[in-house]
């Protein structure tokens, strides 16, 4: 009888290791996630080139073309936590999958709405159903990729967000055009339907089913979650309600339930926590210097960008009067340097940290510089070009910020909080993005609102009124300067805590 020669354990194959079709359905599984929140991200920005189709279509006013923008950002925020504290206790998979057939569906109902109010109601409802889904994106991405294949993911990840954000004005632009001037917007809805349809299928198909869920942990703070729905709400319904013309100004009492909603929850969680349970947010997660730093510098900088593509969509489009299609297509250089600039820095984000992100964070506001003096200074007929330059110069930067902060920020997240920690940051950055946006663009229209009925024949009124809108995004990326190199200050001088469960 012939023995068969034992396999030396050099060539065993390593069981921690990956086979070539587990690599494959990783990477498949991926795709699906980078794909939804690409299409979730364009409709935070595609829609903006619509507003003054939409206007013209549906006779709507400052407010409800603001709720439209910022109203979709402020339910999108809303629920965006208790989605990804379910995904994490839960199904990931299965949170995605109700998220993008709400989101398919409030699409179909945003496409046919004969109405600026039933269009207001449906788009809030979109917001809601992304609200669900990014967070189980980010949760995912943690889950499937570890180590260095992280930062390649988010680097990846980064691109098409980049890509998706300064490219929706321009494809906004491209359906509007083939649609028409009246209805053309609903065009920007209806492209949703079918990619949400083949998406849904591939998420059942393709991503995995298994939680990371710790046992004994899997109960749901439901007062919690109510507390800092109402936290969020006041703290950013003052903000969607900021037009520049005619606001109310008891909006802003709203804030004083942001800080009683605030304090409340606070105090909840930690009692809720002292009695053994598991909270809605683990506030152990800030005393990670580069998970409170990085959502930090992330709500800051997305206090700046969406406002920065409306400012200069609606200045190209009323101030110019370019046709839609044009006006979205001076941000093609930031999509297209953003993107490679986010492939990269997901790549280098290892080797070179937070400098990474602070030399993005210089070029972004060596763009925007270069953006508004193009504006403002530069020959009308030659205006989009040299703003397409700015946008260039702020793009390569953008690239540096997204991918590898978001590496940074959860590089030390435990996987089994992944989803809420991400959901965390994804509120910082919808909430800056009402915030940003109502500064920046209050600030636009009050200048245009003074003016009187001159402004529509005076570009000189919309200089000082793209001007004045755009001295706030400056400031706000100043401010995510600043934090980057505090951030940077503090890892080299060690002054940098663990995660703890305490």
């Amino acid at each position: 009888m012939t023995k068969t020669p034992e396999t030396p354990a050099s060539a065993q194959p390593d069981p921690s290791t990956p086979g070539p079709d587990a690599e494959r359905q990783k990477w498949q599984a991926f795709a699906v996630c980078v794909g939804v929140a690409a299409l979730t991200i364009l409709d935070l920005s595609k829609v903006n080139v619509g507003l003054p189709s939409i206007e013209a279509s549906l006779g709507a006013g400052p407010t409800a073309l603001q709720l439209i923008v910022a109203g979709y950002a402020l339910a999108f925020g809303l629920s965006l936590v208790p989605s990804g504290r379910l995904g994490d206790l839960k199904s990931r998979r299965l949170m995605f999958v109700i998220g993008l057939s709400a989101f398919t569906v409030a699409s179909l109902l945003c496409a046919l709405a004969p109405s600026i109010e039933l269009l207001v109601a449906a788009r809030i409802l979109q917001g809601v159903a992304a609200g669900i889904q990014m967070p189980q994106v980010l949760g995912l991405i943690q889950q499937l990729f570890q180590g260095r294949e992280r930062g390649r993911a988010f680097g990846f990840f980064g691109a098409i967000i980049g890509v998706s954000t300064a490219f929706g004005p321009t494809l906004g632009g491209l359906l509007i055009a083939v649609g028409g001037p009246e209805d053309g917007w609903r065009l920007l809805f209806w492209m949703n339907i079918p990619l949400g349809l083949v998406a849904i299928v591939f998420a059942v198909k393709l991503l995995p089913k298994a939680t990371t869920a710790p046992s004994g942990h899997n109960e749901l703070d439901l007062f919690g979650i109510v507390l800092l729905g109402l936290t969020i709400f006041t703290l950013m319904l003052p903000f969607v309600l900021t037009t520049g013309q005619g606001d109310d100004p008891l909006r802003w009492l709203f804030l004083i339930g942001f800080v009683a909603f605030g304090s409340a929850f606070v105090w909840w969680e930690q009692r809720y926590k002292a009695r053994g349970k598991s909270p809605v947010v683990h506030f152990s997660l800030f005393s990670l210097a580069s998970y409170r730093n990085g959502t930090l510098i992330a709500t800051v900088y997305f206090c700046a960008l969406p406002a920065t593509f409306l400012l200069t969509t609606l200045y190209l489009q009323q101030g110019l009067g370019l046709e839609p299609v044009y006006a979205g297509m001076v941000t093609i250089p930031f999509a297209l340097t953003s993107a490679v600039a986010a492939f990269y820095g997901g790549r280098l984000v290892d080797r070179y940290g937070r400098s990474l992100v602070v030399l993005g964070l210089v070029l972004v506001a060596v763009g925007f510089v270069a953006l508004l003096l193009a504006a403002v200074l530069t020959p009308r007929d030659l205006t989009p070009y040299a703003m397409g330059v700015g946008m260039l110069i702020a793009g390569t930067g953008g690239g540096f910020v997204i991918s590898p902060n978001q590496t940074l920020t959860l590089a030390e997240v435990p996987v089994e909080m992944g989803g809420v920690a991400g959901s965390m940051g994804q509120v910082g950055q919808r909430a800056g993005t009402a915030i940003g946006t109502a500064a920046a663009v209050s600030t636009f229209y009050s200048v245009i609102a003074g003016a009187g009925g001159a402004a529509a024949a005076d570009l000189d009124v919309y200089h000082e009124a793209y001007r004045n809108g755009f001295f706030v995004v400056i400031a706000l990326i100043v401010v995510a300067l600043v934090l980057g190199l505090l951030d940077l200050r503090a890892r080299k001088t060690g002054r940098v805590a663990s995660y703890t469960t305490d």
